[in-house]
């Protein structure tokens, strides 16, 4: 069972890094950044699913063709 633990750890890991990532890479004002960066940081689980759901985003180029 130490296994499992250890394989959820390092996914929650590897998600909470990937949504710091993604708020550096926002439009939102530091502050905000800050705040949900502090937020994943202290709730890993939690933080990640919340910032997944209603977290800022990256303003992404879009092409029309």
């Amino acid at each position: 069972m130490a296994e499992f633990g250890g394989i959820f750890g390092l996914l929650v890991l590897i998600a909470d890094i990937w949504a710091i990532v993604n708020v550096f890479g926002s439009n939102r004002s530091t502050g905000a950044k800050v705040l949900w960066i502090l937020f994943i940081l202290l709730f890993p689980l939690l933080g990640f699913l919340v910032w997944l759901f209603v977290g800022p985003r990256s303003e992404r180029k879009t092409t029309r063709v």
